[in-house]
């Protein structure tokens, strides 16, 4: 395994990829269906993600072991406190340490699906991401210093920040406790990400700020998507789904044009990587691949 603060210091851009873990054996089929397509592409390592309120957990930790040991993939796993004890999250890590898997993603995470109430930590587990960052770096002489942690940004504010200002402050303080990349929440404005992270390294930010780019599969799953995280669906992006509201293929394909461009765009203000979320499909990443031409942007030269 290689440590994500060891991967970001690669010359040339960096490219990943994020799984969700399926809940049927037919989805888990697909999934790496989709795995064995995207693994011709060489990406510098991928993501499993973690369900709402820790419903994946299991699946997840399925999917990152045989990503890791079957696909012989660099993997970052998602850790989420939200209805988990302090035992229960240092299980896990214990897990991923024995397994030596390196990299995760340390997270709030989400309520659970259907949840009413706002999100509040576990009575016995930890009170936010940063505590969860400490104790991944530093909270267990056995695992002292093998993790490499990745925290979650937001070029749009998270919705459950009090003000912008208190969401930069608090990244920062993600940061301070050790994080060593800032991997973005999906946005389809350019400009969100450019000024988010001007402002991050005007703070005195400097580890690597990822972009998280969604290739639109439809129109209902993207407006879906962007309702549940907050993100913003910009004019001009919303008259070309309405010319595509039911049809699927179009949209598809419109999701392709659009991430492709949105990609150029960060790739020329000088963005150290971009982490792809593929919704467990392959076309869209590896057309995007194709029309950036990332196989030579992401290769350092000999």
């Amino acid at each position: 395994m290689t440590k994500l603060r060891d991967i970001y210091t690669r010359d040339g851009l960096i490219f990943s990829i994020e799984f969700f873990p399926p809940k049927t054996d037919e989805g888990m089929e697909s999934l790496f269906t989709a795995v064995q397509e995207l693994k011709k592409l060489d990406p510098a390592f991928v993501s499993v993600t973690y369900g709402a309120g820790g419903s994946t957990e299991g699946n997840t930790l399925k999917v990152v072991k045989r990503l890791h040991f079957a696909e012989k993939l660099e993997v970052m796993c998602h850790l989420a406190i939200v209805n988990r004890s302090v035992g229960q999250t240092k299980a896990v890590l214990g897990d991923l340490w024995g397994c030596e898997i390196e990299n995760i993603i340390a997270l709030a995470g989400d309520p659970p699906e259907g949840a009413t109430a706002p999100w509040k930590p576990h009575p016995d587990g930890y009170q936010n991401s940063r505590e969860l960052i400490d104790v991944a770096k530093r909270g267990q002489s056995a695992w002292y210093d093998f993790f490499s942690v990745a925290v979650a940004g937001f070029p749009e504010v998270h919705p459950r920040a009090e003000s912008r200002e208190s969401d930069l402050k608090y990244t920062k303080e993600k940061v301070d406790a050790g994080a060593d990349v800032i991997i973005t929440q999906l946005f389809f404005d350019n400009e969100d990400f450019y000024r988010y992270s001007d402002e991050l390294k005007a703070m005195g930010v400097t580890v690597p700020i990822v972009p998280g780019v969604l290739p639109i599969q439809s129109v209902a799953q993207v407006r879906r998507f962007t309702k549940m995280c907050g993100a913003r669906i910009p004019e001009r992006l919303q008259s070309l789904l309405a010319d595509v509201e039911d049809d699927d293929e179009a949209a598809l394909q419109l999701g392709i044009d659009y991430a492709t461009e949105q990609c150029q765009g960060l790739i020329e203000y000088g963005v150290p990587g971009l982490h792809f979320y593929s919704l467990n499909k392959s076309r869209s990443v590896c057309a995007i691949h194709e029309n950036l031409n990332l196989g030579a942007l992401t290769k350092a030269p000999a």
